[in-house]
């Protein structure tokens, strides 16, 4: 089969699991929810208005590897993979438009989130919010950030072949030992896919990678993810 039909296939699926609707609703909300909060309350010792305006991506990032979790978790059960292989005997075709299916509505949500976010710290902040230039590249980088987030999960998933087990893995990652090694590190802690990707929401950083840069090292980790799973899915029986 093409590649344009079973992409075409695999949106249907994503657009018919109303789990991943969710997801994606959670994307938007919990970013600029938080970041409403951390805007209304910015951190006087570490002044930074773009990471004030972008600090909910911490959270929102969790409800992206959701969508990508869960959308490729939902092959691995009932049999359904099966199913879909026997209509697409290609595996790498198939894992390919399954990562492109997740990969455009994640970054449609995700630039969506980046403005709505970035209106929602302006209007907190006012004068003390970021100027529209660094505003603009937040919101790039944020959308950016959360598309290969939700790939990296994608591909995890596929090797570990559970979502329970990707998020068991990932959620515990980015809300406790992402930020012990930081603390415990000196810079190592910067290539860590969720870190490296977060520097371009902030004004400065100190560290050795630059917005664009951290953002590739996030791309090179979710890449490895990507080819991981295709290597798995293309391996291992359905």
């Amino acid at each position: 089969m093409p590649f344009v039909p079973v992409l075409r296939a695999e949106l249907i699926k994503i657009r018919t699991l109303r789990s991943l609707i969710g997801s994606l609703a959670a994307v938007v909300l919990v970013t600029a929810a938080f970041s409403a909060l951390a805007a209304a309350a910015p951190d006087e010792n570490d002044p930074d208005p773009l990471f004030s305006a972008f600090f909910g991506i911490s959270f929102g990032q969790i409800a992206a590897i959701a969508f990508g979790t869960t959308a490729v978790a939902a092959e691995f059960r009932g049999g359904a993979l099966r199913l879909t292989l026997a209509a697409t005997p290609d595996r790498p075709r198939w894992f390919a438009a399954k990562a492109a299916a997740i990969a455009l509505p994640a970054l449609a949500v995700g630039l969506l989130t980046g403005a709505v976010t970035l209106l929602v710290g302006k209007a907190v902040l006012g004068a003390d919010g970021p100027t529209w230039a660094e505003g603009l590249r937040g919101a790039v980088g944020c959308g950016l950030q959360l598309t290969l987030m939700a790939l990296f999960a994608a591909g995890l998933t596929a090797v570990l072949r559970s979502g329970v087990a990707t998020l068991s893995i990932l959620i515990p990652f980015l809300l406790i030992v992402s930020f012990v090694i930081g603390d415990m590190s000196s810079g190592i802690a910067d290539f860590l896919p969720d870190r490296a990707g977060q520097v371009a929401l902030h004004s400065s950083w100190d560290g050795p990678l630059g917005p664009w840069t951290g953002l590739a090292v996030c791309a090179l980790w979710t890449a490895a993810a990507l080819l991981a799973g295709v290597w798995s899915v293309s391996r291992r029986d359905a």
